[in-house]
């Protein structure tokens, strides 16, 4: 095996990391700007109470959709774990995209303040040339945090409201100072925290124990290979590099432990603490690579690496989690295909009923109506289920895209709808509110209740 080879794999992992982690940044600040039919891809607005979902705006009332987001996320995740172990962890989570972008590229490529081959190893700051490095690179941080902030702030409050909104900073303290503290935490955290959020404060550590199973694919030591480093309890090296025998293949050279972000031994097995970076594989590719040897790090999965089994994706709960979030899925699409591109909320007011000449009964109703298309409109009312009973007092009206109207509505009857001596009787209703330019799409239908006084009531 030639060492252009080797190379070629020792950068693999990392260098596609990389990759993951600019295509994750350009795709987090590119979502806020793109708008399909005025609506964001991706939007959820506690200002204006709106969800956008790929070109179409829920309304608060609509926001029903929203569990079934959060389920699809959720789920995703642990049927990416069963299937990858923590590679969210390792390829996408901001915490370690930001953590990568400190460490990597402004402390180690830029300053020149550690190597990336050696995670282990904090720099001298007894040194005034690294001190002063070390303050260039939370500056530089403290610079790109203030942009992770905003860009977050971005998918609740969109851009063109953000920079409208800066105009006048000193009537949106609020705002601002949301930004303000983001961008301290990711200072603080970045800085001083590390890896141990992923450690001690990440949830998602803890739960991984229990999506794992022997076909799961993770960070994993052949201990056929390259022998058992530790004892039965992992807390104590049992040989050292004079001691190796036999078929032990490990050199215990402890690259796979000084490249490990999050400070763990790949050789002691799984551990909560691994991310799936990947780090180890690659410094072990390397080392082994020059020995003309496989790695004795891979990516890949317990029954693979331990028991010679092929790993086998499908499975009964890889199966399990694609048809949940297939069913999720569906129901999501169903219920977003109930979209109405208007509200309507109809309230009774306080008195029952009027009777007026020649024994007509009125109700009245207050409706309020809300276009929430991106167009204007023209909109009507129709019952649908009782010609006895007259609309009254309503005339079609415009309403402008994303505009309330509260309209006093009378309902009336001269008919003798119920033949009852004894108490006022409910009637249901079913009304219709239509968009008279697109009757076929903006349309809702409401119930409400006509009450019809007892007939001694009337003259």
């Amino acid at each position: 095996m030639n060492k252009n080879t080797q190379s070629t794999k020792t950068s693999s992992y990392r260098i596609k990391r990389y990759y993951m982690y600019i295509f994750a940044t350009i795709v987090s600040f590119s979502i806020p700007f793109i708008r399909i039919n005025d609506n964001h891809i991706f939007l959820l607005s506690f200002d204006k109470k709106q969800l956008h979902l790929m070109g179409i705006a829920f309304d608060m009332q609509e926001l029903y959709i929203l569990p079934f987001l959060l389920m699809l996320l959720f789920l995703g995740i642990f049927a990416a774990t069963a299937i990858g172990g923590r590679a969210w962890c390792g390829w996408a989570c901001p915490q370690t995209i930001f953590r990568v972008v400190y460490r990597d590229l402004i402390e180690s490529k830029i300053l020149g303040l550690r190597r990336i081959k050696n995670k282990q190893k904090e720099p001298d700051y007894s040194k005034t040339k690294n001190k002063v490095k070390k303050i260039i690179a939370v500056l530089i941080w403290s610079i790109l945090s203030l942009l992770a902030s905003i860009d977050f702030i971005w998918f609740f409050v969109p851009p063109e409201d953000f920079f409208t909104y800066m105009q006048n900073p000193s009537d949106h303290g609020l705002l601002i100072g949301i930004v303000l503290s983001m961008t301290g935490f990711l200072i603080y955290d970045v800085i001083k925290l590390k890896e141990d959020f992923c450690v001690y404060i990440c949830p998602y550590s803890r739960v991984q124990s229990v999506l794992y199973d022997d076909n799961t694919l993770q960070s994993i030591y052949s201990t056929n290979r390259g022998g058992n480093i530790y004892n039965e309890n992992k807390d104590k090296i049992i040989f050292s590099t004079k001691d190796l025998v036999n078929n032990n293949e490990c050199t215990t050279c402890e690259s796979c432990v000084t490249v490990c972000p999050t400070h763990i031994d790949i050789r002691k097995g799984l551990q909560l603490e691994c991310i799936n970076c990947l780090e180890c594989v690659d410094a072990c590719t390397s080392v082994m690579g020059k020995l003309g040897k496989e790695s004795l790090v891979k990516w890949s999965s317990t029954n693979n690496t331990m028991n010679n089994i092929p790993t086998k994706v499908l499975r009964k709960s890889t199966i399990m989690y694609g048809a949940i979030l297939l069913t999720i899925m569906g129901l999501l699409i169903v219920m977003a295909g109930k979209k109405e591109h208007m509200l309507l909320n109809i309230n009774k007011t306080t008195q029952l009923y009027k009777i007026k000449e020649n024994n007509t009964v009125a109700n009245n109703y207050i409706f309020l109506f809300q276009n929430t298309d991106s167009r204007k409109h023209k909109f009507n009312l129709e019952i649908m289920n009782n010609k006895d009973i007259k609309i009254k007092r309503f005339k079609p009206f415009t309403l402008s895209p994303k505009s309330l109207a509260k309209k006093i509505v009378i309902l009336e009857t001269n008919k003798i709808l119920v033949n009852d001596k004894t108490k006022n009787t409910p009637i249901s209703i079913v009304i219709k509110a239509y968009s008279m330019d697109q009757p076929g799409k903006v349309k809702v239908f409401r119930k409400l209740v006509f009450i019809y006084p007892r007939v001694d009531k009337l003259q």
